[in-house]
């Protein structure tokens, strides 16, 4: 049994230079599954699902943010913002769900969030909310969709960094050797990364050196921590479920 998952993205590359081996892959709503089952002590989460559980710490230090856009995680749409009842949802979401509800909500909007069928969907439906390598995939084909970037978004409300993902630990199953393994790994990923924008498959070049050298952050600091308190707040002020403090180690 593998102890450690990640999400199958290209933003996460960095986050798992040197223990791909080791790591199981998987869409960030299965990866919460299995790491609330205990099928994975570590796993690179949604960070709503540390939010929303309690018996996690969170691995200090390492996280996927963005401080603006991010250009994964976003709304395609061709009604006006105001007048958008509707939306479908791409079902490996956690996070941008909750983001988009407290969005809206701070708009004065509720909205109607049905699953995305599939993502040959996404181009034919009037608003769609996607994540990860479908979102960019969807942002490089032909559409007529107008994109509301939720990185952006959250920032023109906030001014604050927004913290989409990071290394959830099962409390009582990790030790100092699994979280110095995860923090090597961001170490030596972000010393190869020049490395991975020149050589990794997906996409060009010049993409991956604006998403990964530019618009994905990997940094878990003050100021994302600020930003993950203001989106807790905010989910609690907007939302129904209980929300855990996060731990830090």
């Amino acid at each position: 049994m593998k102890r450690i998952g990640s999400v199958p993205y290209l933003n996460s590359v960095p986050l798992t230079h040197g223990i791909e081996h080791e790591t199981e892959y998987d869409v960030p709503s299965r990866l919460a599954e299995k790491l609330r089952t205990g099928q994975h002590d570590a796993a690179l989460v949604s960070i709503t699902e540390a939010l929303f559980h309690d018996g996690y710490d969170i691995l200090d230090g390492v996280a996927v943010a963005s401080r603006g856009a991010v250009k994964s995680v976003f709304l395609a749409h061709h009604q006006p913002l105001d007048e958008i009842e509707t939306i479908h949802c791409d079902t490996a979401s956690l996070t941008s769900v909750n983001l988009l509800r407290v969005l809206f909500a701070e708009r004065g909007r509720s909205l109607k969030l049905e699953p995305l069928g599939g993502y040959r969907q996404s181009v034919s439906l009037e608003n769609v909310l996607l994540i990860g390598n479908p979102a960019i995939d969807f942002l490089r084909a032909p559409h007529e969709h107008k994109i509301w970037d939720l990185g952006t978004a959250w920032h023109e409300l906030t001014s604050l960094p927004f913290v989409y993902a990071a290394w959830a630990l099962r409390r009582g199953h990790h030790d100092q050797p699994l979280r110095e393994k995860l923090r090597s790994a961001k170490t030596n990923g972000l010393a190869h990364l020049a490395q991975t924008i020149e050589t990794y498959p997906d996409y060009d070049a010049n993409f991956r050196q604006t998403y990964l050298g530019g618009h994905i952050q990997y940094e878990l600091g003050d100021a994302e921590k600020a930003g993950l308190a203001k989106f807790s707040e905010l989910l609690e002020t907007h939302g129904e479920m209980e929300i855990f403090t996060p731990l830090f180690v």
